[in-house]
Parts: C-alpha cells; structure tokens; sequence
C-alpha cells in the first residue's frame, strides 16, 4: 500500500475529426508529444468495464504505471497509481476492486496506443492549470483494430470548472463534439459492452431501485472495509441490513428460494462485520463513560479497552478471511442474479410497509407494557425493518415520506441507546466484578432507564396520522 498513490482526475473528453486544429486557446504555451501504449485488463465478461472502471499498465508518458479508475463526483474520477514493477496485476490494485471482479481472473482485453500532443494551459504568473491532450488512438481487441481521435482537457490542482467551461466553447467551436463513452477502453470494447447490455431499459420500480442501492453499496465499500476503514465497515453493514431487510419484508417480489438463500447469507455477512463494527462503537461510548466517572475508574478503562479490542481483532481477522472468501464472492454472485431476473414485483407494495409499521407498533407496545430489555430490543430491529421499507417509497411521498423516516429514526434512536446500555452492562459484567464496575453498571442501567423515558415522546412523534397517511 505504501507504494499506491491515489488521486482525483477532473477532465472531460471531446470525439473529434480527423483533420481537427487545436484553436487558439488562452493560457496555451508550446506543447510535448508522447508515445503511450497501455494494456487494459478484465474479466473475460468485462465486469470493471460495465462498473465503470478501468485497469492497465502504461508505458510512455510522465506517469507510466498500473493505473486504476474508478467513479468519483461530477466529472471526477478516482486514479489509484502504482510503478511498473512486473507484468501481473497488483494485488493493492485488485483488492480495489475484488468485490466485482470476485474470484474471476482478469487478463488482458484490449491494448491502446496513443500519440498524444499535451499542450498546458497557464494562468499569468505561469503556472500549468490544465493540460490539453491531443490524441491519435489505435485500439486493437479481439473483435479487430480501430483508429480515431479525441481531445481531452483535464485540470491541475490550479484549474476550476470556470476554465473547463472556458475550454469546452473553443473546443466545440472548432469542431469537437462531447465524446460519446466515458473512456478510450469504453470506445474500444464498444460492441462487445452493447451486445451485452439490453436493448430498452425497463422503468426501474423503487423496490428494485432500492435493492440496488444496496448491492452498489456494499460494492463500494468493500475496498474501505479491506483497509480498515470503521466508516467502510459502518456503511457496508448498513447496506447488508437494509437489502436482507428489503427481502424480508417484499419477499413475495422475489423467487422463495432466492430470498431464503439471500436472507441468510446476508445475515452471515452483517454478522461479521458486526464483530468488527460493535466493538469499535462501544469501546468508543464506553471508554468516553469511563472517563467522565473519573481518575479511580482507569483501571476499568484498561479492561474495557483489552476486551474490546481483542473482540475488533479477531473480528477484523476473521472478516478479511470472508471477505477473500468463496461464500463472500457466491453471495454477490447470487445479489446479481436476483437484480439481472427481477420481474419487479407484487402490485401494491405500499400494503407491506404498512404491514412492517403495523408489527412494529405492536412489538413495542407489548415491550413497553412488559418493561423488559428483550422484547425492547425486538421492538427496535422491528422499526429498523419498517424505516428501511418506507424509505423504499419515501422519494415518491415527498415531505411526509421524508419526514416520517426521520420520526422513524429518532425513534430508532432511543431504542438504540437503550440497547447500547445493556450491551455495555453486560461488558462490565465480564471484565470484573469490583465496586468500581459496580457503580460503572449502575451508571450505564440509569442511562437506559432514562432513555425510556424520551420513547412516549418519539412513539407519538412518529404515530402522526398526516406521516402515515400516504401509505394507505
């Protein structure tokens, strides 16, 4: 990893004629031609490509190397660089992009050659704030050889989107026109990616849209969580949830055995990352407890943090086994699947988020009215089910929509705290039984009890009739 450098690439392309003069542009100073040749890899069905990333290994030019893209904001793509050591693909490189590519092999795809004339653009003082690629590009793939030209303008550090707007009017006054694929491999790979892809997209309904949320989710944070990233690891779990949470509550949208097979594999996936994840959020809260009961409790603090951090370790351990793992690669194979043949679904969906609200108010009435942690607990992942399923249709419901996901989660909140307090109970039940975890348990349990009593005001909050309505 120490040798990977990442950045960000803001640039647009234009297609242009073969007999097309750069016009005048402001800032232009004397240009340098390069001769590069760059081999593009891939699975042999051409899944970094149809996720919008590239792979290769390039040499010419000044920064000769592997290089990968991947999406970034807007007109901004992400450029992980890595030097030419060898001829196989790197490792650091693939674990970027191991969730899509799997266990798949990749191999070379396509080769590009391109004389490029690079002409700067200054600003008064001299200093480069664009570069203008010129580009005369062969392509040579299994499918045969094609040439063409195209012009690129990519920013420095010192460039805004004031100057590619700047450049785009010369350019398009010239001539040039807004290339039509996002790439020089999208163009060269151009027939074999449309003879794949369906002809008329079908309107995507919002339980298919929101299953792949879920799935580009996981994808996307999959590098993150291979890294270490508690964020990655976070939001990764999150999308787990929701797509098993999804399943369960629209299974008659999908095919039984599919949904049993997802449901319970994603449930595995959820748990370790969870043994990851809960580790690192109570040693946080309960570390910042410790801390405000004062000095005497450093001891506690010490044990605390050795539980805990030995529960991350071999979570994180054991997850990186998964993640490399064949269960991990079938269980996106199967997400896949499940999108790629979805029918979309029963008629009136609107009736099961209904039905997902109606349980669980009655979980947590039943939970309030027994006083005990379990059924409470129950009553909170009920409601996380039930927020998941109205965000579902909550873009379409506008305010209310939005609004009564928002009541949803502080409800879910309150809940949460809740839990949290008799998880962190039970921690200081295991490490010692000492006066000092004594009076860190009583803390920790007068933090649930008065964490019950902020639930009437949220169960009202969000039991209004004018949040609910739309849903029938």
């Amino acid at each position: 990893m120490d040798k990977m450098q990442i950045s960000t690439e803001t640039e647009r392309k234009y297609d242009v004629p073969a007999d097309f003069v750069l016009p005048d542009l402001p800032g232009a100073a004397d240009g340098a031609t390069h001769d590069l040749d760059a081999t593009y890899f891939d699975t042999t069905d051409l899944r970094l490509a149809r996720h919008q990333r590239t792979l290769r290994r390039r040499t010419g030019g000044d920064d000769a190397g592997w290089h990968l893209k991947t999406p970034g904001d807007g007109s901004s793509r992400t450029e992980h660089r890595m030097p030419l050591d060898g001829e196989d693909v790197p490792d650091d490189l693939l674990t970027e992009v191991r969730a899509i590519v799997r266990d798949t092999p990749v191999r070379p795809v396509a080769r590009l050659r391109t004389h490029r004339l690079e002409t700067p653009v200054r600003d008064a003082k001299g200093r480069i704030r664009a570069l203008i690629a010129q580009d005369t590009v062969t392509a040579e793939t299994d499918d045969g050889t094609q040439t063409w030209q195209e012009v690129e303008v990519e920013l420095t550090e010192r460039g805004d989107s004031k100057l590619l707007d700047e450049m785009e009017r010369l350019l398009l006054a010239a001539g040039a026109s807004p290339a039509e694929g996002p790439s020089k491999l999208a163009r060269a790979l151009a027939a074999r990616l449309a003879a794949t892809s369906p002809r008329k997209r079908p309107k995507i309904k919002p339980v298919l849209a929101y299953v792949r949320e879920q799935r580009d989710a996981i994808l996307e944070h999959d590098p993150g969580v291979r890294h270490g990233d508690a964020e990655a690891v976070h939001k990764m779990r999150v999308g787990t949830r929701r797509l098993r949470s999804t399943l369960k509550t629209f299974k008659r949208s999908f095919p039984p055995d599919a949904v049993e097979f997802l449901k319970a594999e994603l449930k595995w996936l959820a748990g370790s990352l969870g043994e990851v994840r809960d580790g690192q959020v109570l040693e946080h809260k309960l570390l910042a407890a410790v801390r405000d009961a004062g000095d005497e409790f450093a001891p506690v603090a010490d044990q605390i943090r050795d539980h805990l951090e030995a529960k991350v370790t071999a979570g994180t351990a054991q997850l990186a086994d998964d993640l490399n793992g064949e269960r991990y690669f079938r269980l996106l194979d199967a997400i896949d699947e499940l999108i790629a043949g979805w029918d979309g679904g029963e008629s009136k969906p609107l009736r099961r988020v209904r039905k997902a609200l109606d349980k669980a108010d009655r979980l947590l009435d039943e939970a309030t009215l027994a006083g005990a942690d379990e059924p409470l607990h129950e009553a909170r992942k009920s409601y996380k089910q039930a927020r998941y399923a109205v965000e579902v249709f909550a873009p379409e419901a506008g305010k209310p929509g939005k609004q009564l996901v928002k009541r949803l989660t502080d409800l879910q909140d309150v809940l949460g705290t809740h839990q949290d307090s008799v998880v962190a109970q039970e921690i200081l039940r295991s490490v010692g039984d000492g006066f000092p975890h004594g009076v860190l348990w009583e803390r920790q349990a007068q933090i649930g009890r008065d964490t019950l009593g902020e639930l009437p005001l949220a169960t009202r909050a969000s039991r209004k009739r004018e949040l609910r309505s739309w849903l029938g």
